[in-house]
């Protein structure tokens, strides 16, 4: 930031009344002021960091930040130009939000964790990733292990009311919370942590990370053989910032028959790809609705969502990440799967015998016979020679 001409001073001063529309601070606190030049005809070119790239609330912040200058005496004109933080810039931010504490650590992300953490992604919304995540952990559950539950989805979070918990709150412990206790899985969301039921969460950038960070870190989970992770659909902040976290998690891909879902799951997972996760598998839900026939008596499958878009998003998953990714399971349309979201009584508890049940169940043992323990996984360390 150029001091030559005495108006950068005013105009800095000027700055720090201007907070950033999302983070609610100034940003010269931020550091997001990053060039103030004045040129002789007193025009003025005023450099903004955007925390994150796309940030919706841009042309909000060049009003804010044009209109706080041209309120200096002598400005003759204001441009503003808008960048992106730098990663080291942007660590800074969260360090300073944080109160210069240093994050906490990861349990899950140390060497030596043998927690199996998997996240369940989709491509779009609709195509019931939440109901297969809520189940697949109760499945898990069901054959002994210990599961954590924990609901990502900071803007949809339906994980509590798919469980019945709505209502609860985790219990603090010092500096840590204890996950709800349900079903014989613990659980943590967001939506637990709203002072009301109805409070509408809009968080990006830095504070959507810091978010997702305390939910990992500074929730008391214990040793869990599973932390199943249920993803926002899409490939954004949550995605990306899950495979900076948890570099060893890996993710299973929930899409329906048809070819509209099956193409943007591909996308899902080929976002995790880039952040160097392991697709270890695609999920087909609403494969297919078992219906009796009223001319024969037998019960025939109606294919209502089309079908073949799980084999298809597996197919070109292997393909694109150059690796296998199979097709685990399908899971057929069963009105007890969707009420025992709506009533909070997950079908692989309460109706364990119906054909989604079975096949949610079948996925489970599918997962937990891989090999468990460090074999394969990254340990975090460098071989550095003698």
């Amino acid at each position: 930031m150029s001091t030559e001409n005495p108006l950068v001073p005013l105009i800095h001063e000027a700055l720090s009344h201007v907070d950033d529309p999302e983070i609610r601070r100034p940003i010269t606190d931020l550091g997001m002021v990053d060039e103030i030049d004045v040129d002789d005809s007193n025009r003025v070119t005023v450099k903004v960091l955007l925390t994150v790239a796309g940030c919706p609330l841009k042309t909000t912040l060049r009003q804010n930040v044009t209109e706080a200058v041209q309120t200096v005496d002598g400005v003759s004109g204001v441009h503003v130009e808008l960048g992106v933080m730098s990663d080291e810039q942007r660590d800074a931010v969260k360090t300073q939000l944080r109160g210069g504490v240093p994050e906490r650590v990861i349990p899950f992300a140390q060497p030596g964790s043998t927690t199996k953490v998997i996240a369940v992604a989709s491509g779009k919304g609709g195509v019931g990733k939440s109901s297969v995540t809520v189940n697949l952990a109760l499945a898990l559950a069901a054959r002994g292990r210990n599961v954590g539950l924990l609901d990502a989805d900071i803007y949809g979070h339906s994980v509590p009311d798919m469980l019945g918990v709505g209502e609860a709150r985790p219990t603090p412990l010092d500096d840590l919370l204890l996950p709800v206790p349900v079903l014989d899985i613990k659980t943590i969301s967001v939506g637990m942590l709203k002072p009301n039921r109805s409070d509408v969460i809009a968080w990006r950038g830095p504070i959507l990370d810091r978010a997702l960070t305390q939910l990992l870190a500074d929730v008391h989970w214990g040793d869990l053989d599973y932390l199943l992770i249920d993803l926002p659909p899409g490939t954004g902040d949550i995605a990306m910032s899950l495979g900076q976290k948890i570099p060893n998690s890996e993710v299973l891909v929930v899409t329906t028959p048809q070819q509209a879902a099956s193409e943007v799951a591909v996308r899902a997972g080929t976002m995790a790809g880039i952040m160097q996760q392991q697709v270890i598998g695609v999920i087909e839900n609403m494969s297919w609705l078992e219906t009796p026939c009223p001319h024969c008596g037998r019960t025939h499958r109606v294919e209502l969502y089309g079908s073949g878009g799980g084999q298809a998003a597996a197919e070109a998953l292997s393909a694109q990440l150059g690796t296998e990714v199979p097709l685990l399971g399908q899971i057929p349309i069963d009105i007890d799967l969707r009420s025992g979201g709506d009533e909070g009584d997950p079908i692989v508890v309460a109706h364990p015998e119906s054909a989604a049940a079975r096949a949610l169940t079948d996925l489970a043992d599918t997962l937990d016979s891989r090999p468990r323990g460090l074999a394969g996984m990254n340990l975090g360390l460098t071989p550095v020679a003698n």
